[in-house]
């Protein structure tokens, strides 16, 4: 039977938290990472007030007209809004849409700045200025206290990573320093209500995630699935109060598969007949760009043949012209490959 497992991470969060406890999750999640590619994480240390603060945020952004939220607008860039249908993330993995038509859902991007690593040189491409919309007072507050609460989630978790691969504490420390983070804000456009699908409609895309994990508060209504290693896709919704975890292909790449970025998608959230409104906040932990990615100790004989080495900022480069402008990028053929055995 598929299943996300539930894995408590309160001992890593506690500083103090005792080397058994440590032991035994560590093992917990590379079990979970080896199998299903994604985790429900409970006793991660973010409080309810902390996640209505970011809901009621997003609906008062994406209530705003249309032509409102188009102001911030950023063509081209991984920041700011970007409208339905206005991207296809299948692309990046160099597979077209089959309903040939773009996802359903408009998203709001932030992420890490060039100025937030002022003793560093780093390239503007990779680590743009934040745009904010003014139209709606209460967002940037709540946004960056989530984004901030996400990101001590996902260094918790990298603690833990190193733990269950066999590293050394603090391995991933110099590859994630200066991380090219983003927070994508997404919500689902069809309008709620009595709705009769004609043909196939993409709420987003099948896809793999960029970097090195990805942190998802959802919505608890259907809509996300998840390939797993058969070829079938399964429903997959979050316990209450847990969040989401998956691996990115950075990941994959560094464990030469061991631990795979598992293939994921969003249909439209559908209960007895009825579009139902869906919402999702996805924080991206994606690395150094200049991090090479290139096989980790112990994993070389695990997967299949590797990869080539790449940096983290050439990978994510390619994967986002591949989803904002249909260039599809090179070295995606495993996740490639199972999207389209999957249909």
């Amino acid at each position: 039977m598929f299943t996300v497992p539930i894995v408590d991470i309160s001992c890593y969060v506690d500083p103090h938290g005792s080397p058994t406890d440590r032991a035994r999750v560590a093992a917990e999640l590379d079990n979970a990472c080896a199998g299903v590619g994604f985790i429900q994480i409970v006793g991660h240390g973010i409080g309810r007030a902390t996640v209505a603060a970011l809901t009621a945020a997003l609906d008062e952004f994406y209530a705003l007209p249309l032509d409102v939220k188009k102001r911030y607008t950023r063509p081209g860039e991984n920041r700011g809004y970007s409208p339905p249908k206005s991207e296809s993330l299948s692309m990046s993995l160099g597979v077209a849409a089959a309903n040939q038509m773009n996802d359903f859902y408009e998203a709001f991007t932030v992420g890490a700045e060039r100025g937030w690593f002022p003793h560093v040189d780093l390239p503007a491409t990779s680590y743009p200025d934040n745009t904010w919309p003014a139209a709606a007072g209460g967002f940037r507050p709540a946004v960056e206290a989530w984004f901030d609460a996400a990101w001590a989630v996902s260094r918790t978790l990298l603690t833990a990573f190193a733990d269950a691969l066999g590293l050394t504490p603090g391995y991933f420390d110099p590859l994630t320093d200066h991380s090219i983070d983003a927070l994508k804000l997404n919500n689902y456009t069809l309008p709620e209500g009595e709705i009769e699908l004609a043909g196939e409609l993409t709420g987003m895309g099948a896809h793999t995630d960029f970097g090195i994990l990805t942190v998802l508060r959802a919505d608890r209504v259907p809509g996300l699935q998840v390939l797993d290693h058969d070829g079938t896709w399964h429903d997959v919704q979050p316990v209450d109060g847990a969040l989401l975890v998956n691996l990115g292909d950075a990941m994959a790449r560094w464990t030469n598969d061991r631990w795979r970025s598992t293939v994921h998608r969003v249909d439209p959230p559908v209960v007895d007949g009825r579009i139902i409104r869906r919402r999702s906040a996805a924080f991206f932990f994606d690395g150094n760009h200049d991090a090479v990615i290139e096989t980790l100790p112990g994993c070389a004989d695990v997967g299949g043949p590797g990869y080539e080495p790449i940096t983290i900022g050439e990978h994510i480069s390619a994967k986002l012209a591949g989803m904002k402008s249909g260039v599809a990028p090179i070295d995606a053929d495993r996740e490639a490959q199972r999207v389209l055995a999957a249909g």
